[in-house]
């Protein structure tokens, strides 16, 4: 019989197993999530420096925190978490710790897992990793990099009005499943092939149908900031028209 001290991690780890959401090892400090897809996962690959060369940091958006690595498993994005504002300059990467299950990579691994398994837009999640430290954590995420696609204000069409609806229609899709987006602006929505796609999911939730719109309309309107201050590529008037066409389609 495990001693008793080891029985709450080993029931942890069952626990995980239970609710599919990929192998979950505790090894110390150290909680590692992979998807059971891409077997051979190991922690090194949330680890940038490990990858050396073939990790080439990711330009836009985020905070400098993110790599496109090479696989033997295909192109990946590596994602540290770090913090911003004023906060950061007393622990940029550390976290107080409160339980696996409340490690900001085990909670963006879990929803992935869900979104992506119920058939919305996202990239496939591959592995979590935290790392505990006393009474902090560092955590990383590893996603499946989706073929060909670049933020929204790098698309070549940009001024295409059924692009436009298409982001709109993808949004509505994500908050009819219940999706609060917190960090919803223009870096996190991607197009490939036509497709949008939205990212980072760190800190968003599923909220309940009857909970109300505010939250919605907090979405949208982070995004419209983000347009208001990313797409500059076109004058003032074209960018409210497009922004239009985005709304009906939502509203629609």
């Amino acid at each position: 019989m495990a001693p008793a001290k080891l029985r709450p991690i080993l029931a942890y780890c069952r626990w995980c197993r239970l609710c599919r959401i990929g192998r979950a090892c505790l090894e110390g400090c150290l909680m590692l999530i992979t998807n059971p897809a891409c077997p051979g996962v190991s922690g090194n690959w949330l680890d940038p420096d490990w990858w050396g060369s073939q990790a080439r940091p990711v330009s836009a958006g985020g905070r400098g925190s993110a790599w496109f690595v090479d696989t033997d498993q295909g192109e990946m994005v590596l994602r540290q978490y770090r913090r911003g504002g004023l906060i950061a300059r007393l622990s940029e990467r550390r976290y107080v710790f409160t339980g696996w299950q409340r490690t900001r990579s085990y909670r963006e691994y879990q929803l992935l897992r869900r979104l992506y398994d119920q058939g919305l837009p996202v990239p496939d999640p591959i592995a979590a990793r935290a790392k505990r430290y006393g009474l902090f954590y560092e955590a990383a995420i590893l996603i499946r990099r989706i073929p060909g696609a670049v933020p929204l204000p790098e698309v070549d069409n940009l001024q295409d009005e059924g692009l436009w609806r298409e982001v709109g229609r993808t949004i509505r899709r994500f908050h009819d499943a219940g999706l609060d987006h917190v960090d919803l602006n223009c870096d996190n929505v991607l197009v490939a092939g036509g497709e949008v796609y939205l990212i980072d999911f760190d800190r968003c939730r599923l909220r309940l149908a009857d909970s109300g719109g505010s939250w919605r309309n907090r979405n949208l309107d982070r995004l419209h900031r983000s347009v208001a201050k990313r797409i500059t590529q076109v004058t003032s008037p074209r960018r409210t028209a497009l922004w239009q066409s985005l709304a009906n389609e939502y509203h629609g």
